[in-house]
Parts: C-alpha cells; sequence; structure tokens
C-alpha cells in the first residue's frame, strides 16, 4: 500500500479550451512530511490545487493524482473530501443561511455509516476546543459560513474546517493571505497541531513568512506548469532573498 500523495505527469487545461495551465506535473507528499509549493504568479499553484479537488474549470488531460492507493480523479468531488481530502481555499465562499457548526456537523454526519448519528455533546465539545486553539469567538458556531466575515476570520474558518473534518492529506491554498502576524501565528499553530506520521500537508504559499511557523521537509519551486527545483526549508530563504529568476535561468542553462 503507497503512504504518500502522489502526482504523475499531470496535464490539465481550462475546461472547453487549449490553454495549458500544468505540464506534466510530479509531485510526492509521503505521510508524516509537510511539503510547501512557491513559484511567481501565473505559474499553476492554485490551479493545481483545484484540479486536486476536482474543479470543473479544468480538465485533466494526462497523468494521475494518488492519494495512497486511490486515484483521485475517479472520484467525484464529494468523495473524494471523504476518502481523506482536503482543501483551504485561497477565496473561501460564503454560505448564507448555513451556520459554520451546522455545515462542519453536516460534512461529519456525512463520514459516518447509514443510520449512525454524531453525538452533539461530543460534537460541540470538541468544535469549541478546537475553535479555542484558533482564538475563535464562539459566536462564530451561529454565523453562517464566512458571511460577512474578514480574510483572517474566513481563514480560520477554513481551519477549524480541517481540524474538525482531520483529513489525511490536507492542501492549504495561500492560507497566509490577508493575515496579520499574530492570526498567521494562530492559523500556523493549528496546521503544526495535526502533524503526525500519519497526515500529509502541501502549503501553497508565495511568502516564506509562513514558512517560519510552518516548518517544511521540502521545498518545491514551480513555473510554468511544473516543479523545476525542489530542496529542504532553506530554498525558502533563498527565494526571499534572491526571487524566482535565477532558478528559472538556472534551469534554461540545464535545458
Amino acid at each position: 500500500m503507497s503512504n504518500s500523495l502522489r502526482i504523475d505527469n499531470l496535464h490539465a487545461n481550462v475546461e472547453g479550451t487549449d490553454q495549458k495551465i500544468l505540464k506534466g506535473l510530479n509531485l510526492e507528499v509521503p505521510k508524516g512530511e509537510v511539503h510547501a509549493i512557491m513559484g511567481p504568479n501565473g505559474s499553476g499553484k492554485s490551479t493545481l490545487s483545484k484540479v486536486m479537488a476536482g474543479n470543473e474549470e479544468y480538465e485533466v488531460t494526462e497523468g494521475s493524482i494518488f492519494m495512497d492507493d486511490t486515484n483521485l480523479l475517479d472520484l467525484d468531488i464529494d468523495e473524494r473530501s471523504r476518502a481523506g481530502f482536503f482543501l483551504a481555499f485561497q477565496y473561501p465562499h460564503e454560505i448564507p443561511g448555513v451556520s459554520s457548526a451546522n455545515f462542519i456537523r453536516a460534512a461529519l454526519q456525512a463520514r459516518l455509516p447509514k443510520g449512525e448519528e454524531i453525538d452533539a455533546v461530543a460534537y460541540y465539545k470538541s468544535l469549541y476546543e478546537k475553535m479555542d486553539l484558533l482564538g475563535m469567538d464562539r459566536k462564530f458556531t451561529a454565523r453562517s459560513v464566512n458571511e460577512g466575515f474578514s480574510g483572517g476570520e474566513k481563514k480560520r474558518n477554513e481551519v477549524l474546517q480541517m481540524l474538525m473534518l482531520d483529513p489525511t492529506y490536507a492542501v492549504l491554498d495561500e492560507t497566509d493571505s490577508g493575515l496579520d502576524i499574530d492570526a498567521l501565528r494562530i492559523v500556523a499553530e493549528g496546521v503544526n497541531n495535526m502533524r503526525g506520521p500519519d497526515k500529509g500537508f502541501l502549503v501553497i504559499t508565495h511568502y516564506q513568512r509562513l514558512l517560519d511557523y510552518i516548518v517544511p521537509d521540502v521545498v518545491h519551486v514551480m513555473a510554468d506548469g511544473q516543479i523545476i527545483k525542489s530542496g529542504d526549508k532553506s530554498l525558502a530563504l533563498e527565494l526571499e532573498e534572491k526571487g524566482y529568476d535565477w532558478v528559472t535561468a538556472e534551469l534554461a542553462a540545464t535545458a
């Protein structure tokens, strides 16, 4: 049995067009590790996360995405989630009329065997513990999902969902955008609280500062729809200092 999130030769276009975004991308995130993807705007980072989650705006033309021994491309969006995949969105959606507490409860209920019900007392005990970890006021449980939330509140709410759903593999798409230092530290603490030998994380970010708090095992550089360089956490510091041009120039020189 495989114990990783593995992407092999992934090609993807914008649905209904010849606009190629992912161009033979290869990546493996073993359980027990945190990997980070950095890269310039337009490199395909957010497209990768959306393709993994099953966004229908994109068409996979070649390749595979295996989560352990399950090909995510064979599953519908909800099936990917129930199988243990989670995506924290760069721009979380608002869901008017659905409270955050009921939303998370419904997602957990969908994972239970038919006829089995969530224990309400245990559910709220767990929910409040995780909200306290993220510094979230209890009033958020009654508010509609992300409606009227600030950018930082939306990102905390995404991490709260992740903590409650307890996925096997989680992708965080620029969770640090829009966060001040205090909120960034709290969100990172929530992620770090989940780290362990049976979890894999892929963190997509523009900025090295997030990686001060969520220290990655491996850093990848993405450009033009491919992973072009990988290294340890020191690579992120080098990118922060030098930018991305030296990486693309280095790649061109060896091509």
